[in-house]
């Protein structure tokens, strides 16, 4: 129990911002340039403190991505990712954030302002093998970020969204090979689609993708919700067999 003595440590509430795309049939997380300390000069996620006590933490940060990366939030879904409160995460003091996580396609190049002196798409395994550096504790944000990507995809018809109105079974399954970060067995994925109800439709006359026998096309389906899922294969290079 206090004795009135005790008087509550600072704490400094944050937002920092996992946005991911398909950039070339890779996924790429946004990375800004740090302009100031501490980290000057060290790729970070988009993110910064909560102008006063008064605004809403979302608000801040649709407005951090305005910001520092000239991005429309608003235009995302943004979708409340964790809480990362580690007494150590920042040298400045005691500083949680609060992350949030959008997954969409053909996002435009950003533009660096504010605190940030650059922005620009990056290679997410670039960022998980460490090949990059980030300030903070942000590689563990992204981390977090993508490995929730992953599972929507398992879950959701997300992986339709980066697709055109209509596509071939094999770009579908270039989405997942990208996000999931594996490459999969072609007759194995296409019978766990078609095994999904309402997940893609067939449309239209077929589209000749190379000189052998012209491809079938699809468009996304009503289901939104994967029953069943599309589990990631146990090996993180191929999917062979009936994994």
């Amino acid at each position: 129990m206090s004795d009135g003595s005790w008087t509550p440590p600072t704490v400094l509430l944050a937002v920092d911002l996992v946005i991911l795309t398909l950039r070339a049939s890779k996924l790429h997380v946004l990375l800004v340039e740090r302009g100031i300390e501490p980290y000057s000069g060290t790729a970070a996620l988009p993110g910064g403190f909560l102008n006063n006590a008064g605004e809403d933490i979302l608000a801040a940060a649709h407005r951090e991505l305005r910001e520092e990366a000239n991005l429309d939030a608003s235009r995302l879904h943004l979708e409340q990712l964790g809480t990362y409160g580690d007494p150590d995460r920042d040298p400045r003091g005691r500083i949680i954030s609060v992350a949030y996580l959008a997954i969409a396609p053909g996002l435009p190049e950003p533009v660096a302002g504010t605190d940030a002196a650059g922005a620009s798409w990056q290679p997410v395994e670039s960022v998980l093998s460490a090949h990059l550096t980030l300030a903070f504790d942000h590689r563990q944000i992204v981390t977090d970020g993508v490995e929730r990507a992953r599972s929507k995809l398992e879950h959701s018809a997300l992986a339709t969204a980066f697709c055109e109105t209509t596509f071939t079974i094999s770009e579908l399954q270039r989405v997942y090979e990208a996000v999931w970060g594996v490459r999969l067995d072609p007759r194995n994925f296409y019978r766990k689609v078609q095994a999904v109800p309402g997940f893609i439709m067939q449309a239209g006359p077929e589209r000749r993708t190379t000189k052998g026998r012209p491809a079938r096309l699809f468009r996304a389906g009503p289901r939104t919700v994967l029953h069943p899922p599309l589990v990631r294969p146990d090996d993180a290079t191929t999917n062979r067999g009936d994994q």
